[in-house]
């Protein structure tokens, strides 16, 4: 088999992430920095990254995608746009949480942390991931690392994807430790006439 060509993304943050990997090789990583605007920018993003290289979709054997914890909508965008993809050009789409993410770039840390609202950060230790404050998180003696930059863990996206082909997988699906903030309106609908 030749070298698999993946294409990683991700959009969990206030960015649009992709890599370009070639067998174990990451050929062209790329970042745009944005608080908005992922789902307007990131296929043409993508097919920017493509073309740079004289590359086409159809020349993937696979696609893999960041699906959090994160930004909600980001994540969303980010995983729809990688199902949507894997469905019409038949190939697997990976899906690689930021904890994997960050164990590819810094295999040697017992804990690894994402920022959250709030002053709070996501947490994955020994005892399993969840969402504490940063005054919990300090207590336990961890200390805050420096934060991948989005390509590097875009490039760590498509790297863990790497590791899982050919293998089949499940469609990625966002990755929550905070259960949505959203609440119905306590304002009453207005009367349907008919």
């Amino acid at each position: 088999m030749e070298k698999p060509l993946i294409l990683a993304f991700d959009t969990s943050g206030p960015y649009c992430a992709a890599a370009l990997l070639s067998g174990d090789a990451v050929i062209t990583q790329t970042v745009e920095e944005m608080k908005k605007g992922q789902a307007e920018r990131l296929m043409f993003l993508l097919e920017e990254l493509l073309q740079l290289h004289g590359l086409a979709y159809a020349d993937l054997d696979a696609l893999a995608v960041g699906t959090g914890p994160g930004n909600f909508t980001g994540i969303r965008i980010g995983v729809s746009a990688a199902r949507g993809l894997a469905l019409g050009l038949g190939i697997p789409a990976y899906g690689v949480n930021g904890f994997e993410q960050r164990a590819i770039l810094d295999p040697s840390a017992a804990v690894h942390s994402i920022a959250a609202p709030r002053e709070q950060r996501y947490v994955r230790d020994a005892s399993g991931a969840a969402l504490i404050s940063g005054e919990a998180f300090e207590s336990k003696g961890y200390s805050i690392p420096l934060d991948p930059t989005p390509d590097a863990l875009a490039a760590s996206i498509a790297l863990a994807a790497h590791a899982r082909f050919p293998n089949p997988t499940l469609a990625p699906a966002p990755y929550y430790l905070k259960v949505p903030d959203a609440a119905p309106s306590k304002i009453a609908a207005p009367t349907i006439l008919s």
